[in-house]
């Protein structure tokens, strides 16, 4: 399934990625079963599975790892101003 959004103006996307990030997966999930499969390691697979998860597209403009850099700007980095109002 490929999908080519807003006129030819938007990222091209295959599934739930970026063109770019399918390949990327697509290449680390090859390179990772080489790697456990001649060295017994698991590492790389991880890797390429946190990648994937992290660079899944919701909702088509924001992918997981904006929303959890949102979330860590909000209740972490930035300081929040409260304002109290005594009404009485």
């Amino acid at each position: 399934m490929y999908i080519y959004p807003d006129n030819l103006k938007g990222k091209s996307t295959m599934f739930l990625w970026t063109l770019r990030g399918m390949l990327v997966i697509i290449i680390g999930a090859a390179l990772s079963a080489a790697c456990a499969t001649v060295l017994h390691l698991m590492l790389p697979g991880v890797l390429v599975g946190v990648y994937a998860f992290l660079t899944m597209r919701i909702g088509g403009e924001l992918n997981i790892s904006d929303y959890i850099r949102f979330a860590v700007r909000f209740f972490i980095t930035t300081q929040q101003d409260f304002f109290w109002r005594f009404d009485g």
